[in-house]
């Protein structure tokens, strides 16, 4: 336990800014599960609604730091592969 009161005040920063993090990578990762079971039912509509909450749920992520901007972007470009693929099989 730290004695200097901004080692403490650091501390609680951490805190909150891992749970802010925390939120953020979890909610990306939801948006993408939601996109992949879009994708299952085969509705292109709801594959496209929920491609577009996770792009941006993602790039969001990337603009304050709690993922990297390349992870953003190579999630981003796989699930719009798996899109294509399944898209262009129905």
């Amino acid at each position: 336990m730290p004695n200097i009161r901004s080692s403490k005040k650091d501390i609680r920063r951490t805190k909150t800014r891992t749970l802010r993090n925390k939120a953020n990578r979890s909610k990306v990762k939801t948006y993408r599960k939601r996109v992949l079971e879009a994708l299952s039912k085969g509705d292109a509509k709801a594959v496209q609604e929920a491609y577009n909450k996770f792009a941006s749920a993602a790039d969001k992520a990337a603009k304050s730091n709690s993922i990297h901007k390349n992870k953003a972007s190579r999630l981003k470009s796989r699930v719009a592969a798996k899109m294509a693929q399944s898209l262009q099989k129905a």
